[in-house]
């Protein structure tokens, strides 16, 4: 059981890495410098903040890595519990972290067009502006395909925490439906121009709670003892 409390307290750590330098790429090194529909202001942000973005790319690209190494040690703790759905759920985050990491190739080359005089010489600066903007905006609906993946591994991953005894029931039911939530909300993105981009804040706030709950009970708790009579029979 020691073992088990350790592999689920690296998760945990493996977690909140993931956590913090996703935020701080996205919510904050985004945020600061992409302005949608404005392509002088946004330009003007990468310039000012090229170091800044810089750090965000790297960050990215270590949370999506780390994201990966998060869900080895979820296999590792679930695949007693069955293997296959395990198996699934390594493979949902692999896909997801690929389409990041291929994501972050558009941020870089946002900040190659904005501060490479060449770029300006050639196409003026109203060009790289656009093209600035443009690179942007891929990025940033490139996240919320990415967010498809952000949805469904959380739902294998509800399904284990379930079936293994070892988290409550009611947090693996929370990342189910956390996980139902960012699909919605990627839809509403796509499906509702207008408002949509509101609607998807709004609606992936249950993933956050969910994610924020799993990731204190791995660090504070690990897993919760499973008496003898409670155990789950392993599936293949």
């Amino acid at each position: 059981m020691n073992s088990i409390k350790r592999t689920a307290r690296i998760a945990g750590v493996l977690y909140l890495l993931n956590a913090i330098t996703s935020g701080f790429a996205f919510a904050y090194v985004i945020a600061k410098v992409y302005m949608a529909g404005d392509a002088v202001t946004t330009a003007a942000n990468i310039v000012a903040n090229s170091g800044l973005v810089r750090i965000g790319v790297v960050a990215d690209l270590f949370q999506a890595t780390v994201w990966i190494f998060l869900g080895m040690v979820l296999y590792l703790l679930f695949k007693q519990v069955n293997k296959s759905m395990a198996g699934a759920m390594v493979v949902l985050v692999a896909v997801g972290a690929a389409i990041v990491c291929l994501n972050e190739v558009f941020e870089f080359a946002a900040l190659r067009v904005a501060t490479d005089a060449s770029y300006a010489a050639a196409i003026g600066v109203a060009g790289t502006d656009v093209l600035v903007l443009l690179l942007l905006d891929i990025h940033h609906y490139g996240f919320l395909i990415a967010q498809i993946f952000f949805g469904l591994w959380l739902v294998p991953l509800g399904y284990l925490s379930n079936r293994s005894g070892m988290f409550p029931k009611v947090l693996g039911i929370a990342l189910i439906v956390g996980g139902a939530c960012y699909l919605v909300g990627l839809l509403a993105v796509f499906l509702v121009s207008d408002v949509g981009e509101k609607i998807n804040i709004f609606v992936t706030i249950p993933s956050a709670i969910a994610e924020i709950w799993m990731v204190l009970y791995l660090l504070v708790i690990g897993v919760r003892i499973v008496k003898p009579d409670e155990r789950v029979p392993a599936e293949s």
